[in-house]
C-alpha cells in the first residue's frame, strides 16, 4: 500500500491515550478546576470580566442576564449558554456562595431547588465585593491571552485583592479528579493572613533583578526584590483564628480534628447538623423547629425525606410538617404527637435525614496550570504570592508611566529656561519635522521631549503654568521614589498588601454563620451548644416538668397573693422547685426508690404560665411512680464525689446513707437507689459529706435531730434503718442536713394554709437515732399540717412558695419571723379557699426589685 504524506502511522492505543489525556487536561484546566490565585474557574472569570467590560459595576443599573451570557459566549466561552447562565446564577445565590459575586434581580432560584427564571427575565450586575476581584486590572497586573477565536484578549487570572477561593469555596468535577473546597469567613481569613505577616519571616528567594532589562522604563534605577513570606504558623495556631468552614446556610459543624486534618492535608470529612430547637405548642404538644440546614441540602428534598419516613412508618412520632419559611430565612416546624419524646425524635431525624450531612473537603486547585491538593497554609501562601506579583506588576506599570511623564516634564522645564531660543528655532524651521530635528540636534532633547515641546500650548509660557510644571515634576519624582521603595524593599510591599487587606476587612468582614464544636458527635460535650445559665426547674404532682429563668418570679412582700406559676390540669399541683445551671447533671429519684439521670438542658424551657412537658418524655418511669426528689450534680460535685454520700429518708421514718460513687453509669431505664419496704415511699434525698447531722420532720409537727454517723454506709439496694419512731397517723414529710457551717442557721417551717416561721437549730436538741422526737411547730386546723422545712442562712435571699392551684410567691427570707418551736408562725402566703401550699424552695442571693404584684 502506498503511503500518503498526510497519514501518520501510529498504534491506535497510543493515539487514543494521547487524545484522552489532551481532553482530560482541557477539562481540568479550561473548565472544571479553579485557579488558586483568584479562586475562579474560567467560566466564572469570563462572566466577571465580561460584566466589567459592559460597565455592570455595583453602582450601575441592572442589565438582562441574557445580554451578559451572550457577551460571554460571543467573546470568551464557547460552551453554550446553559452552562454560562447556571454559573452566573450560582454566583448570585446567597445560599450557594458565602459572599455573592453577582447581584441579581428577579428569580435566581431557591434553596428548595426551584430553578431560576429564564435569563431573558432576570437581570444582574457585579456585586460590591467583585470590584476587588478586578481592581487594577487595567494596570498590566495580570497576563492576558487570546480568546478561543484569537480576535480578543481575556485575562488568564484576575488581580483579586480578596482570597476568593477560600472565602467562597467551589465544587468541580474534572476527569479523574474533583474539587470540593468549603467556604470560610472572610474576617477570619484576613486575620490569619495578618498573623502570617506578624509572625512570619521575610526571606529573599532570588537575587534582585534590574527592571530595565525586562521593562521599557526610561533611565530607571529600579530593582525588584524577589522574596516571599515564610509562613511559620502551625495548623494549631491557624485553627484558633480560622475556626473552620463558614457555610452560607449557617448550621453547626463538629470535630475540630477533621478541620485540622483538611487544613493540614487538604482532605477531611466535616459533619454538619441543622440548627434546631424544641418548642412547646399551645396545645401542649412539642415541635422541632429547624432554622438552619446544612450546606448544599435541598430544603424540599429534606421535607420529602421526613414525610417518606412517616409514610413508611419508620417513625410514628411525627404528626405534621409545616414549612413556614419566609424570604431568606428558614423556619421548618416538625410537629410531634403528644406521647413523642422530642430529643429522641430529633436524634432519629439526624440519623436518617439530611438534618445531619457530611461535607467531604478536597482542597484541589490549579497552581501554575497544574492540579494540586493544597493545605490551608499553601493556599494562603499562594494568595500572598499572587498579591506580591500583582502589586509588583502594578508598581512597574505606574513606575513606567511616571518615568515617561518625568522625562517629558524635564524637557518642558528645560525648554522654558531657553524659550526665546526655541521659539526662534521653530520659526526658522520649514515644518514640524524639521523643527523636531533641530531641537534634538541643537539643544539635546530626545525625540519624545522635542515632540512634547512642539505640542506645548502658548499658555504654558505663563509664570503660573511654569510653576505647575515644576510642582508636577516634584510630585512625579516623589512617586518614583516611592515606587522604587515598594519594588526594592519587601517590608514596604508587605505593609502595602496588609493595608489593602485591612480595607477589605473593614468593608466586608462579618460574623460567622456556622458554629464550630470541637468534639465529634457522640463524643463532644453537648453543652458546648448551650450557654451555662442559672435556671429554675418545677415539677407538678401529676408529673409535668419545665425549666425557666429564676427571674421569672420577682420578690414580693410577705402575705401577698403571688402570681400564676403555671397552667396545671384540674387537681394538679406544683410539688417541687429546684435551682440549677443548664450544664449541671440531674438525679431524678422517684417515690419507688429508683434513680434516673439527665442533663438540665434536656428539660424543655417554657414560659411562666406554661404547663411544661410530661416527665415521662424525659425519663422512662413507669405509670405507677412519680419523681419525689431532684438533686443537682454540678461539675464541682462530680469532681469531689469520692468524698460524698447520698442520704435518704422515707415516709415511714427510715434513713439510709450510700456513697455517691455507687451512682455511676446510670442506665436510661434507671437504677435502684434505695430498697423500699411494702407501702413505704421515698420522701427526700440529699447530698452530704457523711459527718453532718440530720433533722427529720413529720407532717404532724414532730422532729428529730441526730448524728449522721449513727447511720452506716450501705449499698444501693439496702432499705436503711429507723430514723424516727412515728405514731400511726403520722409520716415524715421532710429532711434537712445540718453541717458545721449551718449549726447557727434557722429552720424554716411551712404549713399547708400558708403559715410559716423560722426557729434556731439550737432549739432542736440532739437525740439518738430512732427516737420519737420533739415538737417542731404548733399544728392547728388554721395552719394545716407541715408541708416542708428548709434551712435559712445569710446566703439565702428569697423563699418561693407554690400552691396546689399553681400560684407562686417569692418573698425575702428576712421577712420570715423568728419564733420558738412551739409557735404556729404567721401568714406568708394568702391562699384562696380550698387551696394549699404544695412546694417550697429557697433561692440564694439574686438581686431583684420588690413588688406588690
Amino acid at each position: 500500500m502506498e503511503n500518503n504524506n498526510n497519514i501518520i502511522n501510529t498504534p491506535i492505543t497510543k493515539e487514543m491515550k494521547k487524545a484522552y489525556l489532551d481532553y482530560a487536561m482541557s477539562v481540568i484546566v479550561a473548565r472544571a478546576l479553579p485557579d488558586v490565585r483568584d479562586g475562579l474557574k474560567p467560566v466564572n472569570r469570563r462572566i466577571v470580566y465580561a460584566a466589567h467590560e459592559m460597565n455592570l459595576n455595583y453602582d450601575s443599573a441592572f442589565k438582562k442576564c441574557a445580554a451578559v451570557v451572550g457577551r460571554v459566549m460571543e467573546k470568551y466561552h464557547p460552551h453554550g449558554d446553559v452552562s454560562i447562565y447556571d454559573a452566573l446564577v450560582r454566583m448570585g445565590q446567597n445560599f450557594s456562595l458565602r459572599y455573592t459575586l453577582i447581584k441579581g434581580q428577579g428569580n435566581f432560584g431557591t434553596i428548595d431547588g426551584d430553578p431560576p427564571a429564564a435569563m431573558r427575565y432576570t437581570e444582574c450586575k457585579l456585586d460590591r465585593i467583585s470590584d476587588y476581584l478586578l481592581k487594577d486590572i487595567d494596570k498590566n497586573t495580570v497576563p492576558f491571552g487570546d480568546n478561543y477565536s484569537a480576535d480578543a484578549k481575556e485575562p488568564l487570572v484576575l488581580p483579586s485583592v480578596i482570597p476568593n477561593l477560600l472565602m467562597n469555596g467551589t465544587l468541580g468535577i474534572a476527569v479523574g479528579m474533583a474539587t470540593n473546597i468549603p467556604p470560610h469567613n472572610l474576617g477570619e481569613l484576613l486575620d490569619t493572613l495578618f498573623a502570617i505577616f506578624d509572625r512570619g519571616n521575610l526571606k529573599t528567594i532570588d537575587t534582585r533583578t534590574e527592571i530595565i532589562k525586562a521593562y521599557d522604563i526610561i533611565e530607571t534605577e529600579a530593582i525588584v526584590a524577589k522574596w516571599e513570606v515564610e509562613n511559620t504558623l502551625q495548623f494549631e495556631d491557624i485553627v484558633k483564628i480560622l475556626k473552620g468552614p463558614d457555610f452560607p446556610t449557617g448550621c453547626t459543624i463538629y470535630d475540630q480534628t477533621e478541620v485540622l486534618k483538611y487544613f493540614a492535608t487538604g482532605k477531611g470529612r466535616i459533619v454538619q447538623r441543622a440548627k434546631t430547637k424544641i418548642e412547646e405548642l399551645k396545645n401542649g404538644k412539642f415541635a422541632i423547629v429547624v432554622s438552619e440546614i446544612p450546606y448544599q441540602v435541598n430544603k424540599t428534598s429534606l421535607i420529602e425525606k421526613i414525610a417518606e419516613l412517616v409514610n413508611d412508618k419508620k417513625t410514628k412520632d411525627i404528626s405534621d410538617i409545616k414549612d413556614l419559611s419566609r424570604g431568606e430565612g428558614i423556619e421548618l416546624h416538625i410537629e410531634l404527637k403528644k406521647e413523642a419524646r422530642p430529643q429522641k425524635v430529633l436524634n432519629f431525624l439526624y440519623k436518617y435525614t439530611q438534618l445531619q450531612s457530611t461535607f467531604n473537603a478536597n482542597m484541589l486547585a490549579l497552581v501554575n496550570s497544574e492540579p494540586r491538593v493544597l493545605s490551608i497554609k499553601e493556599f494562603l501562601d499562594e494568595f500572598i504570592k499572587h498579591r506580591r506579583d500583582v502589586i509588583t506588576n502594578r508598581t512597574l506599570y505606574l513606575l513606567q508611566k511616571a518615568r515617561e511623564r518625568e522625562h517629558i516634564l524635564e524637557g518642558l522645564k528645560k525648554a522654558l529656561d531657553i524659550i526665546d531660543e526655541i521659539i526662534a528655532l521653530i520659526k526658522k524651521s520649514k515644518d514640524s519635522d524639521t523643527a523636531k530635528e533641530n531641537l534634538i540636534k541643537k539643544f539635546g532633547f530626545t525625540e519624545i521631549q522635542a515632540q512634547a515641546i512642539l505640542d506645548m500650548q502658548l499658555r504654558r509660557l505663563a509664570a503660573l503654568e511654569r510653576e505647575k510644571i515644576e510642582n508636577e515634576l516634584k510630585e512625579i519624582q516623589k512617586n518614583i521614589k516611592q515606587y522604587n521603595s515598594i519594588l526594592g524593599t519587601p517590608s514596604v510591599m508587605v505593609k502595602l498588601i496588609r493595608e489593602e487587606l485591612e480595607e477589605i476587612k473593614e468593608k466586608f468582614a462579618d460574623d460567622r454563620k456556622t458554629k464550630v464544636i470541637k468534639g465529634k458527635i457522640g463524643e463532644f460535650e453537648e453543652e458546648d451548644l448551650i450557654s451555662n445559665d442559672k435556671t429554675l426547674i418545677t415539677v407538678t404532682e401529676t408529673g409535668y416538668i419545665k425549666r425557666m429563668s429564676p427571674e421569672t418570679y420577682k420578690t414580693q412582700n410577705r402575705g401577698g397573693k403571688g402570681v400564676s406559676g403555671m397552667k396545671t390540669k384540674e387537681e394538679d399541683e406544683v410539688s417541687m422547685l429546684r435551682f440549677a445551671e443548664t450544664h449541671d447533671k440531674l438525679f431524678f429519684i422517684t417515690n419507688k426508690g429508683k434513680l434516673y439521670e439527665r442533663k438540665v438542658w434536656d428539660i424543655p424551657e417554657s414560659s411562666r404560665i406554661s404547663k411544661g412537658t410530661a416527665i415521662i418524655n424525659i425519663i422512662d418511669i413507669s405509670t405507677d411512680e412519680r419523681v419525689q426528689e431532684i438533686l443537682t450534680i454540678s461539675k464541682e460535685i462530680e469532681a469531689n464525689k469520692k468524698n460524698l454520700f447520698m442520704f435518704f429518708a422515707t415516709k415511714d421514718g427510715n434513713v439510709k446513707k450510700t456513697a455517691l460513687t455507687e451512682f455511676e453509669n446510670i442506665r436510661k431505664s434507671g437504677i435502684i437507689a434505695i430498697g423500699l419496704k411494702d407501702n413505704d415511699a421515698l420522701v427526700r434525698a440529699q447530698l452530704t459529706e457523711g459527718t453532718n447531722e440530720v433533722i427529720l420532720v413529720t407532717e404532724n409537727g414532730k422532729s428529730i435531730r441526730f448524728e449522721e454517723g449513727d447511720v452506716r454506709d450501705m449499698g444501693r439496694s439496702a432499705s436503711g434503718v429507723k430514723g424516727i419512731s412515728l405514731k400511726k397517723d403520722d409520716s415524715v414529710v421532710s429532711m434537712e442536713i445540718v453541717t458545721k457551717n449551718t449549726l447557727n442557721d434557722q429552720l424554716l417551717c411551712i404549713m399547708k394554709r400558708g403559715y410559716g416561721k423560722s426557729t434556731s437549730i439550737a432549739e432542736y436538741s440532739k437525740q439518738g437515732r430512732g427516737g420519737s422526737g420533739v415538737l417542731v411547730a404548733k399544728i392547728t386546723p388554721k395552719t394545716g399540717k407541715i408541708v416542708s422545712v428548709k434551712l435559712l442562712n445569710e446566703n439565702i435571699e428569697d423563699i418561693i412558695l407554690t400552691s396546689e392551684s399553681g400560684q407562686v410567691i417569692r418573698i425575702s427570707a428576712n421577712e420570715v419571723p423568728q419564733s420558738s418551736r412551739t409557735t404556729q408562725g404567721v401568714i406568708l402566703m394568702r391562699l384562696k379557699e380550698g387551696d394549699s401550699v404544695s412546694a417550697v424552695s429557697s433561692i440564694e442571693k439574686i438581686d431583684t426589685e420588690p413588688t406588690n404584684e
